[in-house]
């Protein structure tokens, strides 16, 4: 039997009483900033005991949040009031909170740190904690850290580097406690019982063999619900699922869902297992997904500060803001093609709009549905075809009945519709852009409506502009 560090306790004990409340995060930023503003009135007035005063109870607020909760706080934070905010907080507490933030924050952080306080902070986290932050920190910082690990924590962290960042090896935890089959229930309770806490989310201990290849599971129920003379061969489960290190994050997220699990073991070419997967970085990994499509959708970067320089928020927004301009001058020039026939009948440019709007909003709702579609790998090569009929036919379907809709509100008003065909096409490109994209290997959301703008309005305004032309000569 072997706990891979269960029983080296690298976390304040302190963590363990704060309190875990939905609301924590949001009460207790209206509370510093409160606090903020009373010390910048009180360092106005040159109080200074005011303002000691201020720190204190400042620092007592800090001590009594989750980490998570104070990482919200500081993303919430302008970039004064936020280094005011983290040098009050704890010197055993920023390892933990450094982690939680997101990149950009922490960049802001860390650069707030001189060298001993990084290294306090760093030495203070579990290896696959430590592997999260290597890319952020200072090489000297990083190999003071390995200096002061373990030969076994050093492996370990070798390890969590070499996977790529979006596979089950970058994410796992090496926090296992594993068995041998051939004792009883009863040795392995008093097994549990010797460690001085269990890792978080152990739903299930681990059964190998000598050579430490996995060879079934023991929930934790089980232990509980069976006579202890009961041998862990009898007991355990045998067809587990098994995650290998190299495999996508995003699919092992989705086996998550399917099966309800709350941890998963993680194994080797050669069935040996190196570690496990829990469901609190399979939520990690759903939420930033989820942040990744939504700021991917309009070509932002879902690690940005949002307190970040004008200047760097600015730049950061170029790419796509020079890409809607550019398709914004290439629909001008569509519409400009059709000087003659707009100044023969006006009422064209007040059609316009609805031409251009109807055909996006159809497009955005395919788009939407693909690239969710996509996400979650329920489109592949084998039913990718009858997906974009289905959606070809859906378009033809709504193009036909609303533009029937339209055509008779515009024949009252004035005549004519091309709103169905330019539906249709709107449709079509939505299918195309997530596709082409994850063919590409790029994000399928990234900028996705934005391409999607494009077309529609261009290729909307040319058919409509060129239907008139030709009715109207």
């Amino acid at each position: 039997m072997s706990a891979n560090n269960p029983s080296s306790q690298l976390h304040d004990p302190d963590y363990d009483v704060a309190v875990r409340d939905p609301e924590a995060a949001a009460r207790g930023l209206a509370l510093v900033q409160q606090l903020l503003d009373e010390g910048e009135d009180a360092a106005d007035r040159k109080d200074l005991k005011v303002g000691e005063e201020i720190k204190k109870e400042l620092r007592d607020t800090l001590s009594e949040l989750h980490p998570a909760d104070i990482a919200y706080i500081l993303e919430a934070l302008p970039l004064d009031e936020r280094l005011i905010v983290w040098d009050c907080v704890r010197s055993g507490r920023d390892g933990e909170i450094l982690v939680e933030v997101n990149e950009g924050v922490r960049e802001t952080l860390i650069d707030a740190m001189n060298r001993d306080e990084l290294v306090d902070a760093v030495e203070s986290l579990d290896t696959d904690e430590i592997a999260d932050l290597v890319e952020d920190l200072p090489p000297d910082v990083v190999a003071e850290v390995q200096e002061g690990l373990s030969h076994e924590e050093r492996a370990q962290l070798r390890a969590a580097m070499s996977y790529p960042e979006d596979t089950v090896g970058a994410r796992m935890d090496f926090e296992i406690v594993s068995i041998r089959q051939e004792v009883t229930l009863d040795i392995v309770l008093r097994y549990l019982r010797r460690l001085k806490k269990l890792p978080d989310h152990t739903d299930q201990v681990f059964v190998i063999d000598r050579e430490e290849r996995l060879m079934g599971t023991l929930p934790v129920d089980r232990i509980l619900t069976h006579y202890p003379e009961d041998a862990v061969k009898d007991v355990m489960l045998t067809e587990v699922l098994r995650l290998s290190p190299l495999e996508d994050v995003s699919d092992a997220a989705q086996a998550f869902e399917r099966y309800d699990l709350v941890s998963a073991p993680v194994v080797d070419e050669a069935g040996r297992l190196v570690g496990r997967l829990t469901v609190n970085e399979v939520v990690d990994v759903i939420r930033e997904e989820s942040d990744e499509e939504a700021y991917g959708a309009v070509g932002l970067d879902d690690d940005q500060d949002i307190f970040d320089s004008v200047w760097s928020s600015a730049k950061a927004r170029w790419v796509w803001l020079g890409v809607n301009l550019f398709t914004a001058f290439f629909a001008s020039r569509v519409i400009s093609a059709f000087d003659g026939t707009i100044e023969k009948v006006v009422a064209l440019a007040a059609l316009m709009p609805i031409v251009a709007g109807i055909a996006g909003n159809s497009g955005n709702q395919t788009l939407t549905l693909l690239v969710r579609s996509l996400a979650t790998g329920q489109i592949t090569e084998a039913n990718q075809s009858d997906v974009v009929k289905k959606e070809v036919l859906v378009a033809l379907v709504n193009g036909l009945i609303w533009g029937i809709i339209a055509g008779l509100f515009t024949w009252g008003l004035y005549y004519d519709s091309p709103d169905g065909m330019n539906m249709l096409m709107g449709a079509i490109v939505a299918i195309l852009v997530p596709i082409t994209l994850k063919k590409l290997g790029r994000d399928p959301a990234m900028g996705g409506s934005v391409l999607l703008t494009f077309i529609t309005d261009s290729g909307g305004f040319l058919i409509f502009l060129g239907l008139a032309t030709y009715i109207f000569g």
